[in-house]
């Protein structure tokens, strides 16, 4: 898939799988790229060079929300990805990092508008079945991450794939390659009877595909976008 890419673009969770794709994608097409690393990351001198060689500027701003408004005025970008994440359940967990940066994130994307007179599209990386009211805590935490884009004024767009996996990850998550294995073979036949739609919407995905899909949705993407429609929309 080929297309226009938003000019200047803010990838937060740049350093993941799905951000690090995008991030070159957006670059390579020639837009200007702020790819957020965090401040206090032991890799930081990395990706900085990795983003000097994909042609992109990483971008250390801390988590916080003043000083995050801050950086978001001045580069004006015209879409904030959020695509952060992590697997873990404690600390660092869903709460405080899906959901809480995230929220943050939006927060300080509603202000920089504000004071800058911008409106960027807020580009967030959810997941199928995400409801506020899940008891899964990781579907649950990105359902109210989307009630909050949906009422912050902002234009926005929540992808909404399956398993995101690939053997290109540089994480091992072997549980979720062999969830994800397991899922798209039982997805096999629903696909050969004709229910492709529905197929589609529950198999995996890897970064690349759904890097350019994300290019896509920040340039003219609307509301929640699911799996069938991120790889034929």
């Amino acid at each position: 898939m080929t297309g226009p890419a938003p000019s200047p673009a803010f990838v937060a969770g740049a350093t993941g799988y799905v951000g690090d794709a995008l991030t070159r994608l957006l670059a390579s097409r020639g837009a200007s790229v702020a790819a957020h690393v965090r401040p206090d990351s032991p890799r930081l001198a990395e990706w900085r060079a990795r983003c000097a060689a994909a042609r992109a500027a990483a971008d250390a701003t801390p988590w916080d929300e003043d000083a995050m408004a801050a950086a978001l005025a001045a580069r004006r970008p015209a879409a904030v990805y959020a695509l952060l994440g992590t697997t873990r359940r404690r600390g660092d967990g869903y709460e405080a990092v899906d959901y809480g940066l995230t929220s943050l994130l939006l927060r300080a994307a509603v202000r920089a508008a504000r004071d800058t007179g911008t409106t960027p599209r807020v580009v967030y990386l959810s997941a199928v079945g995400a409801d506020a009211d899940s008891r899964n805590p990781y579907l649950a935490v990105r359902g109210r991450v989307e009630r909050e884009l949906r009422a912050s004024g902002l234009p926005w767009v929540s992808a909404r794939p399956s398993f995101i996996t690939g053997p290109d990850r540089e994480e091992s998550r072997p549980a979720e390659r062999i969830a994800a294995t397991v899922t798209d073979a039982a997805l096999f036949l629903p696909r050969m009877i004709g229910a492709r739609r529905i197929a589609d919407r529950y198999r995996s995905t890897d970064a690349e595909e759904l890097a350019r899909a994300l290019a896509r949705l920040g340039v003219d993407g609307e509301g929640i976008v699911t799996g069938e429609l991120l790889r034929h929309g």
